[in-house]
């Protein structure tokens, strides 16, 4: 038995009896003191628990952030310089992210718990040749294992006997169908979808019984394997985080050595005290740190997750929303997500003709076309009488409801039940008409069903469906110009080649006459001398939102790909339809290649088909070591590991398992991939507002910080004083600076590529930016103070008219800031964000209350000013927006 629970060893290509000798077990069990025996050696069938973080943990991990760093050293430096109420505000930003983060964590590491949830309780388990019922937890390799219709199955299993089994894998595969199984081995390289003998822990019987030999439990199984493979991959922080990260040392480098000369160049050239100076230099550092960007930039992430969730986006990890803007490739889910999970009859070909079947889904709405024009099927008597026959040889029915027509029953049974109801017939009229009397229902030993049906004359009907070379093979004449005619074999398999070729599942539909008032249904009946109505083409047809969201992702720069546990030419087919390309490659032959090999060939690919779990974490990292930054999405226990690896995992909201949308940092409500279109606009929409703020709060930092310099270079009075500073960051941050987190989205966001992942904050632009409104700024400010001291105007007024200078030259250059490039000399540019203009009429408001309330002239060492102080501060601070709108015309004239 040595190797009996390896993973490596190929179950599914060995004959059940050599595995029953691997196993030293037999069809009628393990004996009982075996089985405990195995038990200790083994372990129990569960999947190991990672130790939980305590709360504490948890609580701790929630300040490793940089983003909360730069806000803790904000509070640092506010505190020591006894500014208690701007300190309060910092900490406050500080414990509601906590708060939230603490919470989210806490739903993120129920992902592990979720997998372990999907095991089965209990298990039939044959014991010496008796059944008995088991805890799942007690199954050991070498248990056979009696499985039917609704049960889960609790081991990974190598079949030795099925009847009619039906397996729904869609949580390891993605595929909803659910997958034939059969006793027979299969190629040695054969992927797990195609893995027909083999039946894995988690999946669920929908169909038939079988018997098979327990392989692999615990955390040997295939899901325990995906489990091992989640504990292993570290998150990966967002590229905002990164960004943040290199811009709050590069801002604090400059910062310090700002305020070390400042120092040193007070006291040795204008030979000024040590207190003084360091005094100055504490007032360099508050002006320079900019204490609401940090605030802002959380808001603005919490601002883009609530306009998410009105895209049906729902955002688990806040960071997420900005990476979202910087995606440049999508990995996408077929089945559901790119196509409308509902199997569609396309084509209906008859011995005379080959019609097109309009409609979309199982709604029974749509016309027959031939030769590219409509018909009417009641003219043609052979596609009636094809459409009668699906019908009937049907256990699907088709319910409206309010959103949308409802199927009970087999996705393929359904899709011919919406043709024929096309066809314009009553399912329930013609059920009664011809009630049906027996059945053989559907099993994949024979690959067919038939149903026996009679008038009420007595007269007796069999219709058969199933796989077109099964039912070739049972036929002898085809339906043609009303009457039966020999079976032209060459003429149905160039058909069923050509169905194939385009991606669709190929149905063959016969008939024979029956005896009159026969009763009974047998296998004789239909061996032979049917006669072929025809062939239908099904295929689960692309939503058309996908089809738009998937050419606006092209035109916004980003590779669309396609991965799927489907067959290579139906996604290749679906992949065509949708824009998304038709080079493809299969999970057999991405096996083969190592990882320097994937990542030159896979520029060249578009779709993936019939990937494995490991294929999909590859494809992740391989476009990562290209330079992409990946959004992944998935819905099953296999798509687990890659959508954790990816930058932005998604998972779906409606078919997803509670795996994936717990690893996952986005879980889509309505499973369409156009919502990721959207949430992608809206993370560049956040990214943009980000900058904004970013290039709105830095001219303000570094106006304030090199008055101080100037200030003391010239050995002059400071115009603004440190209080009188914070009072300026304080209000602009929460009035004027927050309301560029409200921007809307600008007109070309989709047309722009993606930034370079590598990409910093500030770009040269940027920075340019920063340093021309710095110099206006400053150049303003520090004027209109030395102006209003030459005057004669006593120190109070004159920093009064300093502060509001100051306050007007961002009110102004707020209005700049709502578009980086394009000119705002519009009604949209100036009148668009109704927060901008409330911002201003606030901030006018509290610099109000500054000038002439005298608690506040008191606290800040304010005074009175009179209408025509105002009348200047507003002529020299309007000069920014003018110089600015210049400057963007002047910048946007040389790119030409």
């Amino acid at each position: 038995m040595k190797g009996m629970s390896e993973r490596e060893s190929d179950w599914h290509a060995m004959a059940a009896e050599a595995v029953f000798d691997r196993f030293g077990s037999g069809p009628e069990g393990l004996g009982a003191a075996e089985a405990v025996q195995r038990l200790s050696r083994y372990g129990p069938n569960v999947l190991p628990a990672m130790r939980p973080r305590s709360l504490w943990e948890r609580l701790r991990d929630q300040f490793h952030n940089v983003l909360i760093y730069v806000l803790l050293g904000s509070a640092v430096v506010t505190s020591l310089i006894g500014h208690w109420l701007d300190t309060g505000v910092i900490l406050g930003v500080v414990v509601i992210n906590a708060v939230i983060g603490f919470v989210q964590e806490g739903k993120a590491e129920k992902a592990l718990d979720a997998i372990r949830h999907m095991l089965s309780p209990k298990a039939m388990v044959l014991r010496e040749g008796h059944r008995i019922t088991l805890p799942a937890r007690e199954v050991v390799p070498g248990d056979v294992i009696f499985l039917q219709s609704g049960d889960k199955v609790p081991a990974d299993m190598r079949l030795f006997e099925a009847r009619g089994l039906q397996i729904d894998e869609a949580i390891l595969t993605g595929e909803s169908m659910p997958v034939e199984k059969s006793k027979n081995a299969v190629a040695e390289d054969a992927v797990i979808g195609d893995r027909i003998d083999m039946v894995y822990s988690g999946t669920m019987v929908t169909r038939g019984q079988g018997f098979g030999l327990v392989v692999s439990v615990g955390h040997d199984t295939e899901i325990g394997r995906i489990s091992g493979m989640l504990e292993a991959i570290a998150p990966q922080p967002t590229p905002l985080l990164r960004q943040v990260g290199r811009f709050g040392q590069w801002l604090t480098v400059w910062i310090l050595a700002a305020a070390v000369v400042t120092f040193l160049y007070g006291m040795w050239v204008q030979g000024l005290s040590a207190v003084d100076m360091f005094l100055a230099a504490v007032g360099l550092s508050v002006a320079a740190i900019p204490e609401g960007l940090p605030a802002i930039m959380t808001i603005t992430l919490a601002i883009g997750v609530q306009r998410m969730a009105g895209r049906n986006a729902i955002i688990r990890r806040l960071p997420a929303v900005e990476t979202l803007g910087s995606v440049t490739a999508i990995c996408s889910d077929k089945t559901g997500t790119l196509t409308r999970n509902e199997m569609t009859v396309q084509r209906v070909v008859t011995a005379e003709q080959a019609f097109e079947v309009g409609g979309v889904g199982y709604d029974p709405h749509g016309v027959f076309s031939l030769d590219g024009a409509d018909i009417e099927p009641g003219a043609y008597a052979h596609l009636l009488e094809l459409a009668k026959a699906a019908l009937l040889c049907n256990d699907a029915t088709l319910a409206e409801a309010e959103e949308g027509w409802r199927l009970h029953g087999e996705p393929t049974e359904g899709g011919l039940m919406a043709m024929a109801m096309k066809a314009g017939l009553e399912p329930e009229l013609v059920r009664r008409e011809y009630p049906r009397v027996d059945v053989i229902p559907f099993e994949s030993e024979h690959r067919f069903m038939a149903s026996l049906h009679h008038d009420h004359a007595g007269h007796g009907f069999i219709y058969i469906k199933g796989a077109p070379e099964r039912i070739l093979g049972m036929c002898g004449f085809q339906r043609q110009f009303g009457q039966d005619a020999p079976l032209d074999t060459a003429y149905w398999h160039a058909q069923i080649e050509w169905l194939a070729e385009a991606g669709q599942r190929v149905l063959a539909i016969a008939f024979v006459a029956a005896p009159d008032h026969h009763r009974e249904l047998r296998f004789s009946d239909i061996e032979g001398g049917l006669t072929l109505l025809g062939l239908a083409g099904l295929s689960d047809p692309p939503r058309e939102d996908a089809i738009e969201a998937v050419r606006r992702c092209r035109q916004a720069g980003i590779r669309v790909r396609m991965i799927t546990g489907d067959h290579a030419l139906t996604a290749q087919t679906i992949g065509v339809r949708l824009g998304i390309g038709e080079r493809t490659m299969t999970g057999r032959e991405l096996a083969e290649m190592d990882d320097e090999a994937l990542v030159r060939a896979l520029p060249e690919i578009d779709i993936f088909a019939r990937t494995s779990p490991e294929d999909k974490q590859r494809l992740v990292m391989a476009m990562q070591a290209l330079g992409d930054v990946v959004a992944m999405t998935g819905d099953g226990v296999n798509d687990a590991p890659a959508l954790k690896r990816a930058d932005i995992g998604v998972a779906m909201g409606v078919k997803g398992t509670e795996v994936a949308k717990e690893v996952a940092e986005m879980v889509l409500i309505d499973d369409r991939f156009a919502s990721i279109a959207y949430a992608v606009e809206e993370g560049r929409t956040v990214y943009g507002n980000l900058q904004k703020a970013i290039l709105f709060i830095l001219p303000t930092s570094v106006g304030e910080a090199m008055t101080v310099i100037a200030a003391i270079i010239f050995g002059v009075l400071l115009p603004i004083t440190p209080l009188q500073i914070l009072w300026v960051n304080m209000i602009t941050a929460v009035t004027l600076g927050l309301a560029l987190a409200f921007e809307p989205p600008e007109s070309d966001a989709m047309r722009r590529p993606p930034r370079p992942p590598g990409t910093p904050v500030l770009s040269r632009l940027l920075i340019w930016r920063i340093a021309f409104v710095s110099l206006i700024m400053l150049a303003g400010t520090f004027g209109i103070f030395l102006f209003q001291q030459m005057e004669g105007m006593p120190l109070e007024p004159a920093r009064t008219v300093a502060v509001n200078t100051l306050v007007m030259f961002e009110a102004f250059y707020l209005v700049n800031t709502r578009y980086l490039s394009a000119s705002v000399l519009s009604v949209e540019g100036v009148f668009g964000n109704r927060y901008v203009l409330l911002a201003i009429f606030l901030v006018v408001l509290l610099q109000l209350l500054f000038t002439y309330v005298p608690f506040m002239n008191y606290l800040f060492g304010t005074g009175p000013i009179g209408v025509g102080a105002w009348l200047q501060v507003v002529a020299v601070s309007a000069s920014v927006f003018v110089l600015v709108e210049f400057e963007k015309w002047w910048t946007r004239r040389r790119v030409r």
